[in-house]
């Protein structure tokens, strides 16, 4: 069974606390439990998530969304989005499975990142790690204005901001993340190709504004 794997990076700095934390603590629940009603995304998507503050940690490794246990997230800190990204490289090695001659791997890992400032560790050494890997889909997310996207653009072509990093902005990601995930897993499965681009995802909903 070929698997999708959706990695989930989260920004948990101390700016985050409040009101923002609390949305994506709800954004995370809600993804889940959207994506259980969808029967593609239960048999094919895997989820994991990484947070990262003054330091990265995968606080839930790459699970199938049956068995999926809501984490604890806490905002503090810094924003370490370099670490973040070379705990990414490390885990996708350790979780993916990679096509050989023998066996079909896992499709290209989905990547969604969402930082509501900028990274305050190296960002070009968790960089150029990132860059080593084939991912299918890469999304950053700039939530607010405390966010530079000229960072995120570094990371990938798609790059999406919200105005203000409230809870009904951040439920507006999580339900478009949700419904990615779902045409994703739809995808691989009827058509037996990745997802590559941002045209193959449903239209971003009103809140969620791509950065060209």
């Amino acid at each position: 069974m070929r698997r999708l794997p959706v990695y989930l990076l989260l920004d948990c700095s101390g700016s985050m606390y409040g009101e923002p934390i609390e949305a994506v603590k709800n954004g995370v629940q809600v993804l889940v439990s959207t994506l259980r009603q969808d029967p593609y995304a239960l048999e094919t998507a895997y989820l994991s998530i990484i947070t990262f503050d003054s330091s990265a940690k995968q606080v839930t490794p790459l699970t199938e969304l049956s068995a999926f246990q809501q984490p604890n997230i806490e905002a503090n800190g810094c924003t370490a989005l370099g670490e973040a990204l070379s705990l990414l490289a490390t885990k996708v090695d350790e979780e993916v499975t990679k096509t050989t001659a023998e066996q079909k791997g896992d499709w290209k890992p989905l990547v969604f990142i969402m930082t509501d400032g900028v990274p305050t560790d190296d960002l070009n050494k968790g960089l150029s790690e990132f860059k080593k890997r084939k991912f299918g889909m890469v999304v950053a997310c700039a939530a607010g204005q405390g966010a530079d996207t000229s960072v995120l653009k570094q990371i990938t072509e798609c790059v999406v901001q919200l105005d203000t990093a409230d809870s009904a902005t951040i439920k507006s990601f999580f339900k478009w993340v949700s419904a990615s995930v779902s045409a994703g897993s739809m995808k691989v499965e009827d058509t037996g190709t990745d997802v590559g681009t941002m045209s193959e995802l449903p239209p971003p909903p009103p809140e969620v504004n791509i950065v060209v």
